[in-house]
């Protein structure tokens, strides 16, 4: 007569599912099987069998960004901010150090209890001898990474890998208005690349470098340019590693970025840099005004900030080699810029690169 009553909720509340559990369980499991593929890919790449192309279905993207990568990555950022005691760094780093195969021997700081969090940590600096500035080239590689295509502007189409392309205007928006860059008019009728080509006789170039985890994370200028104009993007926060690049059209397009452009001694230039999964961090040490990964995000938006004013006629000078900006874990730096008929790369697709190297010169 003592007992008390048990109170059980009917079957069907309690397994109620909602829509959005659903969306973000089969989005997570799908981006999981992507992942696999993509390592089965690696695999066969690292065996020298060259894999075809295959691109995403609309419902396979729409899946993809169905998962809540730009909550995840907030989350993420939150994560790598929190204060390890001393007795974890050590092993915490260690594991980070072998999973990815960071050299810390190039790190300022080598004493893993100096970091007091992964984001301090993703954010190290190296020694001053460890990335010498190539004097001999115009232009250099402004981020360590590898190099996933590179060569001329074609038909207004750029290649992020072999055989996968995105379009020219959609990833840099609009063209910005001649009175805030140093351009001359270009006919209203040409084509949105040859609007970008300032001087006669010159192309357009592109160069797609993709951050591993286990890279330097910060990025610097690859040449000697004046940046006039800051256009950010919001977008998704997809992965950007070879495999989705290869499998995903305009998978920079989709992504959050932000287009630095400019011009240099041979006329446009510009440098992105797209975030990616866990990266919703973007900084530009001269720009304080950017808040990349906010929760205001209108899909298909961007804004725009002039570093031309009454005060500024010229915007800001960068030198090569000098400190531009940083990523909170890593992603990917796009190079388009115009230069003469002559300019040669001295790049292999796939191969790796350090800051600093040279990319290309006349």
């Amino acid at each position: 007569a003592d007992r008390k009553k048990l109170h059980t909720a009917p079957v069907g509340q309690v397994f109620r599912l909602r829509p959005f559990h659903v969306l973000v369980a089969t989005g997570g499991g799908y981006a999981g099987y992507r992942k696999y593929e993509d390592y089965k890919l690696e695999q066969l790449e690292k065996r020298g069998i060259e894999v075809p192309v295959k691109l995403a279905s609309e419902w396979e993207v729409a899946l993809y960004k169905s998962v809540p990568t730009r909550l995840l990555s907030r989350a993420w950022g939150r994560l790598n901010q929190v204060e390890l005691p001393t007795w974890l760094r050590k092993p915490v780093y260690s594991l980070y150090i072998w999973t990815f195969g960071v050299n810390m021997k190039e790190a300022a700081v080598e004493d893993l209890h100096h970091y007091r969090n992964l984001s301090e940590f993703f954010r190290r600096k190296l020694k001053p001898q460890a990335r010498p500035v190539c004097c001999l080239h115009s232009v250099i590689s402004p981020s360590d990474g590898k190099i996933l295509n590179f060569g001329q502007v074609k038909n207004c189409e750029v290649e992020q890998v072999k055989g996968v392309t995105y379009s020219l205007e959609s990833f840099l928006g609009p063209r910005i208005s001649t009175e805030e860059m140093h351009f001359s008019q270009a006919p209203p009728g040409n084509s949105f690349q040859q609007q970008l080509v300032t001087k006669e006789g010159n192309e357009l170039y592109h160069c797609v470098i993709y951050l591993a985890p286990g890279d330097y994370h910060c990025f610097h200028s690859p040449t000697d340019w004046r940046v006039s104009h800051r256009r950010h993007f919001p977008g998704s926060l997809m992965s950007v590693n070879p495999g989705v690049a290869r499998w995903i059209k305009e998978l920079f397009c989709h992504n959050e970025r932000v287009v630095l452009t400019g011009d240099w001694k041979h006329g446009f230039f510009s440098l992105t840099a797209v975030g990616a999964t866990n990266v919703g961090s973007i900084r530009i040490y001269f720009d304080q005004d950017l808040h990349t990964n906010s929760p205001c995000y209108s899909k298909g938006s961007y804004n725009d900030f002039s570093f031309i004013s009454n005060n500024n006629k010229e915007g800001i000078p960068m030198r090569k080699g000098e400190h531009l900006g940083e990523f909170n874990l890593g992603s990917t730096i796009v190079l388009i810029f115009e230069a003469p008929k002559d300019f040669k790369f001295h790049l292999k697709a796939g191969q790796k690169i350090r800051f600093g190297e040279a990319l290309g010169s006349l």
